[in-house]
């Protein structure tokens, strides 16, 4: 019967302690990465969510997978969702969050495995494969052109409405401004067209007005006597028009004397405006020279006519009653005191 070697039995004995060990220890300290996708194979420009499930223990630190916007070469990531931290139990957590991709290129894409370090181990998910497929396009019953160049939009005035309504919006507001400085300047009212309503003037002081200034004007004087005889006779036409209501502006002399001639408030000058129009007259029609004495009659003559013929403003007294019935009786006697 051979010994047994101390020195090889002691290292089986070893090894199956180890092997025993490594079997029963806890699965909680591992950590395990599992990748889902929900289509593998989309068209260009669609999108497709790639689903991450970790779990660890909990008091563990990780280091998860540090993706941007590419995941690989063609694979854009559009959105990574929020992480979703679940506790299940025995210290240990779960992990899920979701990746947004899409590709715009026709390929098949082999999208390499997440990537999680717990402490000094480091664990992989399993490799995912993406197909993007092109859409079908008819190239024999279809025509197709070549790209066009660059071309300006057509112009549309509505797109500016609201920038032109701003400049005429500014342009009024310095029309504005600039209106009241200068009407300020001028010394006028700020509001040009309110008119202010003048005092009533009555026809005679407005006809005695406007010989006053023919008469300083001194037509005749400048040799001017036909200028000088229409102005007069103009403005006793219209004193006769606003004063009697007679259309004198329109009529001949002769057919102006007719109607004034029965206007009770002219007898007395009646003869002044006759002279008046008759040597207007022979002045306009017959080009006849009166004679200075004649043009200062007729002045004369206008000035009588309009004071003659004016409204006569009556004025009724106040009559005070008198208590005394005796209209004999002193009122206010004085007393005399003999000296």
């Amino acid at each position: 019967m051979k010994k047994i070697n101390n020195k090889k039995y002691k290292k089986i004995i070893v090894g199956i302690f180890v092997f025993f060990w490594m079997s029963i220890l806890p699965l909680s300290a591992q950590t395990v990465v599992k990748a889902t996708i929900d289509s593998t194979n989309i068209l260009i420009g669609e999108q497709t969510k790639i689903h991450l499930e970790i779990a660890a223990d909990k008091n563990q630190s990780l280091q998860l997978p540090m993706i941007s916007d590419t995941l690989t070469t063609g694979v854009e990531v559009l959105n990574i969702s929020k992480i979703d931290t679940t506790d299940i139990g025995n210290s240990r957590v779960q992990l899920k969050y979701d990746y947004l991709i899409t590709a715009f290129d026709s390929a098949v894409y082999l999208l390499p495995p997440f990537q999680v370090i717990s402490g000094s181990d480091t664990a992989y998910s399993l490799q995912l494969a993406l197909k993007v497929s092109t859409l079908p396009v008819d190239t024999v019953s279809k025509q197709f052109y070549d790209i066009k160049g660059v071309r300006s939009p057509q112009f549309v005035w509505k797109d500016y409405i609201f920038i032109i309504l701003i400049y005429l919006a500014v342009i009024a507001v310095l029309a504005l401004i600039a209106l009241i400085i200068y009407r300020i300047i001028k010394k006028k009212p700020l509001v040009p067209f309110i008119k202010k309503e003048e005092p009533y003037v009555p026809p005679h002081i407005r006809a005695i007005r406007r010989l006053d200034a023919i008469k300083a004007e001194k037509l005749w004087q400048a040799g001017k006597d036909k200028e000088y005889h229409s102005e007069i006779t103009d403005t006793l036409r219209k004193y006769i028009e606003e004063r009697f209501g007679v259309g004198a502006m329109e009529k001949t002399s002769g057919e102006i004397l007719d109607d004034v001639k029965n206007i009770h408030d002219v007898d007395s000058s009646y003869d002044n405006l006759k002279q008046i129009l008759i040597l207007a007259d022979f002045v306009k029609f017959a080009k006849y020279k009166p004679l200075p004495d004649e043009n200062e009659l007729s002045m004369k003559n206008a000035y009588l006519f309009v004071d003659g013929t004016k409204p006569v403003e009556v004025v009724e007294e106040k009559k005070e009653k008198d208590e005394n019935p005796n209209p004999n009786r002193v009122l206010n006697p004085v007393r005399v005191e003999k000296g």
